[in-house]
């Protein structure tokens, strides 16, 4: 009797090594075909494009020819719109995350609220684009501006950011807050000096993913009235914009195979402002992590 037990469980043990050794062997066929696929993508942009990408291509306005065009408009307007969004959505999602858990009362209201914020992260972009226009460019008479823009794609990622600064608020011991209570300080003392620092590195993860979404995004701006050439700067945040995915958009769907080569080179541009945003944030994670 002792040798049959010992035998099958010797056979469940084989089977689950079996078992484990299959899904390595199939989450490593998943991971390598991403990366494939995502290297020969990165290889077709840098075949069509690094023959287009100049000075001249950074610095020169939209035109009607493709040696003459250029993404610079688009460039500037993403820049400023991203600064927009980033400093709506980083404000408004911390506070709200801050509220949820540490003033709000633990209720069915609360709940509901924390499941509906979850549930909009999932909300496809262009009905944050048919809000934007409903209150920004209609009900606010903002009209299809900068500020129209950045507050609508300031909502699209907004959601993404309550959700990963709750979780970053959530995680941070609450041998450490008690702490603080015990030394006689108060609890926005609490929350600035010690809660806040301690979850900046989990905030900013979400925040780096949230804006890359974002800097990304063209169906919301299509309908708040991003325009898909333009010939000056946005002066204002009243002034008329446009922004790299759109002008990308706007190449692509020229018949002409030049055009293709020119959206490849503005896609070229468009990974390297979304790279460099993403090593300044990923800096000030890390140096706080080292910190706490």
């Amino acid at each position: 009797m002792l040798g049959q037990n010992e035998q099958n469980i010797k056979q469940r043990m084989e089977g689950r090594v079996a078992a484990n050794k299959i899904s390595m062997v199939l989450f490593g066929l998943a991971t390598a075909v991403g990366l494939i696929v995502l290297v020969l993508l990165f290889y077709r942009v840098l075949t069509q494009g690094v023959g287009y990408l100049s000075l001249d291509y950074i610095l020169n306005f939209p035109a009607p020819y493709p040696e003459e065009a250029g993404i610079y408009a688009g460039l500037i307007g993403s820049i400023f719109l991203m600064i927009i969004v980033a400093v709506f959505s980083i404000i408004i999602g911390v506070s709200t995350a801050l509220y949820l858990e540490e003033y709000a009362p633990k209720n069915r209201f609360t709940d509901f609220i924390r499941v509906n914020i979850q549930n909009l992260a999932g909300v496809p972009s262009i009905v944050f684009g048919l809000l934007g226009l409903t209150f920004f460019v209609y009900m606010f008479n903002f009209g299809y501006t900068l500020l129209a823009g950045g507050l609508t794609m300031a909502l699209l990622i907004l959601p993404v950011i309550v959700v990963a600064s709750q979780e970053a608020v959530r995680s941070v011991p609450s041998e450490i807050k008690e702490a603080s209570y015990g030394m006689g300080a108060s609890k926005w003392q609490t929350i600035a000096r010690v809660v806040l620092p301690a979850a900046i590195p989990g905030i900013l993860t979400g925040a780096i993913i949230a804006l890359s979404r974002a800097i990304g995004e063209t169906a919301p701006l299509i309908i708040v009235g991003a325009a898909t050439a333009i010939y000056t700067l946005p002066d204002s945040l009243l002034a008329k914009y446009t922004v790299m995915p759109i002008q990308i958009y706007n190449w692509t769907g020229r018949p002409q195979e030049e055009w293709q080569y020119v959206a490849g080179a503005g896609i070229i541009i468009l990974l390297a402002v979304l790279l460099l945003m993403n090593s300044i944030a990923v800096l000030i994670r890390n140096k706080y992590q080292r910190r706490f």
